[in-house]
């Protein structure tokens, strides 16, 4: 059973001018999410600049997180770590607060092997009960989880259920749901691919785009459920400037920047992440007003 279908939202976190976790837009944050349709929020991963929180700041974002959300629609906390042991604490502590799911990214900097992520990852969800999906993103990890290694993986361990493919390749996609046949829990890790992979039987996508395009996302996913496959198709479509814009500067810089030209104030950034130069502002601004999220 799928932690959540459809698009759940890789939320950002909003940081005061001072660099501090701004947890009173962070409310106003997740209120919009749910107000417009979202499946669930994922928080402090990548999106969310966990790579530069401290753990304090790591985990009460978490719990401010699914204190908010009130149950009202599941929290998956990003908790992984190049370090098993890190993500051993964080994972733990995460489930204390009553998240509906963990999202472990592979190690970066280590380059594992996949004996290594085997064990790496057998370890972490052994040290607690809730649903696990696995994070496979190599374009910022250095390391590829293959194909074989995520069935292994959702069939050796009960709590792993599926993973985020954020590789971009298809074709590795395509053979990791060949070898499961439906046991995966397959969700898109990019948002200009949420329709192929959920032709492949994917179940959703932890999305970028849901930041400022919480209910356009939804019904992507919503109308390839219900058998509305050129209407999903359409919203897919029309969506890709914008999500190419989303990513025209490394991510989260220009969804945060997007977030601040709607007002929804995400804030600024943690370095070593800076501001986007003015030439993608425009870009991004232009792509916006092109969607219909900015006038």
């Amino acid at each position: 059973m799928a932690v959540f279908t459809g698009a759940g939202v890789a939320i950002v976190t909003p940081m005061k001018e001072n660099g501090e976790v701004d947890f009173d837009q962070f409310r106003k944050l997740i209120e919009f999410q749910i107000e417009n349709g979202t499946d669930a929020i994922i928080v402090c991963g990548t999106t969310g600049e966990a790579s530069t929180l401290s753990h304090e700041e790591h985990l009460e974002t978490v719990r401010y997180c699914t204190e908010v959300v009130a149950g009202r629609i599941p929290v998956i906390a990003g908790t992984g770590s190049n370090c098993t042991e890190t993500a051993v604490y964080l994972s733990t502590e995460a489930e204390k607060y009553g998240v509906d799911g963990l999202l472990l990214v592979s190690p970066y900097y280590n380059k594992a092997t996949q004996n290594g992520l085997y064990a790496h990852f057998k370890t972490v969800a052994e040290s607690v009960r809730v649903p696990i999906i696995l994070y496979n993103v190599p374009s910022r990890t250095g390391c590829n989880i293959l194909p074989e290694t995520v069935v292994r993986l959702c069939k050796d361990v009960d709590n792993i259920i599926g993973v985020k493919e954020a590789s971009g390749n298809i074709s590795q996609i395509a053979h990791l749901a060949a070898l499961s046949h439906g046991y995966v829990d397959i969700y898109s890790g990019n948002d200009d691919q949420i329709v192929p992979i959920l032709s492949l039987g994917g179940v959703g996508v932890i999305s970028v785009l849901s930041n400022v395009a919480p209910r356009q996302t939804h019904e992507i996913c919503q109308k390839f459920f219900d058998g509305d496959i050129e209407g999903s198709r359409k919203l897919q479509l029309e969506a890709m400037n914008l999500c190419n814009a989303l990513f025209c500067e490394v991510n989260p810089i220009p969804v945060k920047k997007a977030l601040n030209l709607m007002g929804l104030g995400s804030g600024s950034l943690r370095m070593p992440l800076t501001e986007m130069e003015e030439a993608n502002v425009e870009k991004l601004a232009k792509a916006m007003r092109e969607y219909g999220i900015l006038k």
